[in-house]
C-alpha cells in the first residue's frame, strides 16, 4: 500500500471495497481480504485526519494575528 497516498483517493478506494463486498460475488477469503484492505486504509485515513487536526490546534491567536508554530509529524 502506497505510503503518500491523498485522502481523497483513500477514501475511491474505500468507497471501491464497499461496493465490491456489497455485491455478495467474493468467497469468503476474498471478502476478509478485502475487509483487511478496508481496515488498512481506514487507519490511513485516520492518521491523515489526526495530523491535520494536530495542525489546525497548533494555530494560536497571538494579538490579532494567527501564528502557526512549527509541527512536525509524529510515526
Amino acid at each position: 500500500m502506497e505510503e503518500n497516498i491523498s485522502f481523497e483517493e483513500i477514501i475511491k478506494q474505500l468507497e471501491q471495497i464497499a461496493q465490491e463486498l456489497e455485491k455478495g460475488d467474493l468467497n469468503l477469503d476474498e471478502s476478509v481480504l478485502k475487509f483487511e484492505q478496508g481496515m488498512k486504509l481506514s487507519k490511513q485515513c485516520n492518521t491523515i485526519l489526526e495530523n491535520a487536526e494536530k495542525r489546525i490546534n497548533i494555530l494560536i491567536r497571538n494579538d490579532n494575528d494567527v501564528v502557526e508554530d512549527n509541527f512536525t509529524v509524529q510515526e
